[in-house]
């Protein structure tokens, strides 16, 4: 299959090339140092990327950036910032690129655990992460060609202690390579409408 990853070069993209790579073709795709530049946050851009690219057989996004501060210190800017990023990147990732797949290829959108275990700092990504499963719900009753779409939802990942750990005591870290098999199995399987949580 030929896929376009949205956000290979991040901590879970890393995995998710590593895993679908060795059986499919991937293009790279996001704002920095990839094959294909685009930034989900604007649909013009996406457009564009999409004329260039032509048709795939798969289009997954393992990115989507989300303000993280206290609750009440969270700006307008962080809100519109995390929305238009996490949630509606994606949300128009999946809208305009699914004329741009093959009748029967898939989406694969990104949540996370903080939808149902959240954590303090964490409400802008609650709110997203909430919003991308109901619309990976929605869509798939209604998408056309035989066309899937599924969400992954990673937990912390093993990776990402470092720098996260002190925001998720205990819980248990998740090695990005087992996060990346959710990921396959999206893609690789034929479910649709699917949440499938990696904590």
């Amino acid at each position: 299959m030929k896929i376009l990853l949205v956000g290979a070069l991040g901590t879970v993209g890393r995995a998710v090339a590593a895993e679908l790579g060795s059986r499919h073709e991937i293009v790279v795709a996001g704002r920095k140092g990839a094959d294909l530049p685009l930034d989900l946050a604007d649909p013009a851009s996406l457009r564009a990327a999409f004329q260039r690219l032509g048709t795939v057989d798969a289009i997954v996004s393992a990115a989507g950036q989300v303000g993280w501060a206290p609750l009440l210190e969270l700006t307008d800017e962080q809100w519109r910032f995390s929305l238009a990023h996490k949630l509606m990147g994606q949300v128009n990732l999946a809208l305009i690129g699914q004329a741009h797949l093959r009748d029967g290829g898939s989406i694969t959108l990104t949540s996370g655990v903080l939808n149902h275990d959240p954590v303090a700092y964490g409400a802008a990504a609650s709110l997203a992460n909430g919003g991308i499963e109901g619309f990976v719900r929605a869509a798939s009753v209604e998408l056309p060609r035989g066309l899937r779409i599924n969400a992954v939802s990673p937990g912390v990942l093993v990776e990402s202690m470092e720098d996260l750990g002190a925001f998720f005591r205990g819980f248990q870290p998740v090695p990005g390579a087992r996060v990346a098999l959710g990921y396959a199995r999206s893609v690789e399987g034929g479910e649709s409408g699917k949440v499938y949580a990696v904590h």
